[in-house]
């Protein structure tokens, strides 16, 4: 089925690499019957449009052949002004850059438009991770994800899954080295072999394996920061396992106060063999818990403690309206700007 697939894809290149040969000799043939109306910058078309829709093979056929249609098309003209020169210097050089940006996607085997349908495709994938199973009525609960510079290609991410016949939430916010499109394809690969871990380790095992993962790539920045939050949604019983990142907090409904879940742990990549420590705590009707990353709450020249504070006070004068899309609200008022942003919210009604 693939292979039938590929060869579709190839005639349909072939169809279009015709189609603008054709439109091409189209353009030099009214220059040649009527040289001072059609201007052989109309070339310019063929051109954007090969640059656009074919592969890169036939993309180097169509820029020689428009090369030599251009020089054709200049030798058609009644007189030779500096203006000229300059357009055919300028269509010469289009379609060397043509080639030279041709030359560097070659070893990628995929054109402009197949690039950025892969690009966007890659995106999805990464959002599909943070997205929550569907939960009791009694839960709420909510992710959002913010990338430096507001690229959809983010280092922070959140895998969620469902266990013990949708008894229990595993869900694990995780902070990737890097920030941006440069940690982007880092996180789609942890995220994939993370995903798959959280549904099929149990618990404890969940960040030892995740750390041995990220041991074997052997990456240039190999190292990842997550919390990882198992929850019991009938008693509403936790555990959270911490691997260098920053610390949860739970608000009490009883009380009105935060209080900061201080977790331990090593961060993911760095020293092999590695254990993860528990730390148990029960929500209550009306308790909140957030996990975050610590674009949050770090800015430069500011304590953490600082950011957490704030963050924490944001938190209380949005809960006052409504809980519905706290994360992205609250996401969207704090945090640093330059960095990477990750918040889950975990509410029981």
């Amino acid at each position: 089925m693939s292979r039938g697939r590929g060869l579709a894809s190839i005639n349909v290149e072939v169809r279009v690499m015709v189609g603008l040969v054709v439109l091409a000799l189209g353009i030099v043939g009214g220059i040649a019957a009527y040289p001072m109306e059609v201007p052989f910058t109309a070339l310019a078309g063929p051109l954007v449009l090969g640059a656009l829709l074919l592969g890169p093979r036939l993309l180097v056929w169509l820029l020689g052949f428009l090369i030599v249609l251009l020089i054709i098309a200049q030798s058609l003209q009644p007189t030779s002004t500096p203006r000229l020169v300059a357009a055919m210097a300028i269509m010469i050089g289009l379609c060397v850059i043509s080639l030279v940006i041709n030359v560097r996607r070659t070893s990628l085997g995929i054109g402009v438009r197949s690039g950025e349908s892969m690009l966007v495709d890659l995106r999805d994938r990464i959002l599909a991770q943070a997205s929550i199973p569907r939960l009791p009525d009694s839960w709420l609960v909510e992710s959002a994800l913010s990338s430096a510079g507001g690229s959809p290609f983010a280092g922070d991410f959140v895998v969620a899954t469902l266990r013990e016949e949708g008894r229990r939430l595993e869900v694990a916010v995780v902070d990737v080295s890097g920030k941006g499109e440069a940690a982007g394809t880092r996180a789609l690969q942890l995220s994939g072999a993370m995903g798959g871990l959280i549904g099929a380790l149990p618990a404890a095992d969940f960040l030892p394996a995740a750390n041995d993962y990220l041991l074997q790539r052997d990456w240039e920045e190999g190292f990842a920061t997550a919390v990882h939050l198992s929850l019991d949604l009938e008693t509403g019983d936790y555990e959270l396992r911490s691997a260098g990142h920053p610390p949860p907090a739970h608000r009490s409904a009883g009380s009105g106060r935060w209080i900061v879940v201080r977790t331990e742990g090593t961060v993911l990549g760095i020293v092999p063999g590695v254990a993860y420590d528990p730390v148990r705590g029960r929500l209550g009707s009306g308790d909140v818990l957030l996990l975050y990353t610590d674009g949050m709450v770090e800015e430069p020249r500011r304590d953490i403690e600082l950011g957490i504070d704030e963050m924490l006070g944001v938190a209380e004068n949005l809960f006052r309206r409504s809980f519905d899309g706290l994360a992205e609200r609250l996401a969207a008022k704090v945090g640093s700007r330059d960095d990477d942003r990750a918040l889950l919210l975990v509410h029981r009604r």
